[in-house]
Formats: C-alpha cells, structure tokens, sequence
C-alpha cells in the first residue's frame, strides 16, 4: 500500500525518480525530513540495513512536499 507520510521505517529505502530510475539512498529521517545519498557505497546499505544512522555532510534533505508516494521498496519523487 503507497503511503506520502515520513517514517523511520523509510530508512534504507531507494529513492527514485518520475521515470523509474534510482537517485539515491534514504541515510536517515530526522524530523519528517529524509536525507538521501545520491551513491550509497555497500558499507553505507550494511549501516542502513542495521538500523545505524548515518547522514553525512553530502547527504541531501528530501522534504515531505517532494514524494510522490512512499511503499514497501522505495520513495518515488513528485518532480
């Protein structure tokens, strides 16, 4: 089921574009803000897979406003 709330749970999940293609990595959620690596490396899918957050200076913030829809595998931007 699509959902456009933020939740912990979005952690480690792929960010993807209108078309389909991957852009990132959610690196964390703080305060209904996700932080996505634009080239998550393996250690970074370990990290996010153990529940460890990790946002990094060159991680950038995705407001709420920019998700089309949220489901079990991915975030799907708006634009």
């Amino acid at each position: 089921m699509a959902r456009q709330t933020i939740t912990d749970d979005d952690e480690g999940k792929h960010v993807v574009n209108q078309n389909g293609d991957t852009v990132g990595m959610v690196s964390g959620v703080r305060n209904d803000t996700l932080y996505v690596n634009p080239d998550p490396g393996l250690t970074d899918k370990v990290k996010s897979a153990l529940g460890w957050d990790d946002i990094e200076a060159d991680d950038y913030p995705l407001k709420q406003s920019r998700i089309d829809t949220i489901t079990d595998d991915e975030i799907r931007l708006n634009r």
